[in-house]
């Protein structure tokens, strides 16, 4: 099974993770943000990785640390698990709907670090205390870290928590399909030897 524990403590954060790349979507998260919570949760869920994840940061200043921090982990964590990406299919894509928000989410696991990040949000943005923004700098995070490269299209929504919503099951789906083994694949699935 492809799986690794990465630990990351700073002056601002003290997280811990473990993921399984080949596990059923079990999960286990507490990163004292309830909102970033529910979506790494249906990440899992949707991409079928098994994740123990821990977090404490600096919330009382804001979400910022901790979120970002959390992206930094979770990416270390991929890459690790992914160990010598042998026979994997590489890449991944999901149209993902939410009511009625739709989000485009393809990915290469490439070893160059990119991300395309196309969305907008209503003018009345509302989740509580969380910050909407927030999501474009976990993601940077996460594919900085991973090596992935990441489009994520938005073509419409209404509801912030739609939107966001989508753009997370719809990570989740293509990256279970990015890592999955594909048998017929032999070494890695490249022409230049090396991702």
């Amino acid at each position: 099974m492809r799986k690794a524990n990465i630990t990351r403590k700073t002056k601002e954060t003290d997280i811990a993770v473990e993921i399984n790349l080949d596990g059923s979507g079990k999960y286990s998260i507490n990163t004292s943000i309830p909102f970033l919570d529910h979506m790494l949760s249906l990440m899992c869920k949707h991409g079928l990785f098994d994740i123990k994840l821990k977090a404490k940061g600096d919330i009382e200043i804001d979400y910022h640390h901790t979120v970002e921090d959390v992206g930094i982990v979770i990416g270390k964590a991929i890459k690790q698990a992914l160990g010598d990406m042998e026979g994997i299919s590489r890449y991944g894509q999901a149209s993902l709907p939410m009511d009625e928000a739709l989000a485009l989410v393809s990915l290469d696991i490439s070893g160059r670090p990119y991300l395309v990040y196309k969305v907008e949000f209503p003018k009345k943005s509302k989740l509580k205390d969380f910050d909407p923004d927030l999501i474009e700098d976990f993601l940077q995070a996460l594919v900085s870290n991973s090596g992935i490269t990441l489009h994520i299209n938005v073509l419409y929504g209404r509801n912030t928590h739609h939107i966001i919503e989508a753009i997370f099951k719809g990570l989740g789906r293509a990256l279970r399909q990015a890592v999955t083994i594909d048998s017929k694949i032999k070494g890695l699935p490249t022409t230049k030897g090396k991702l």
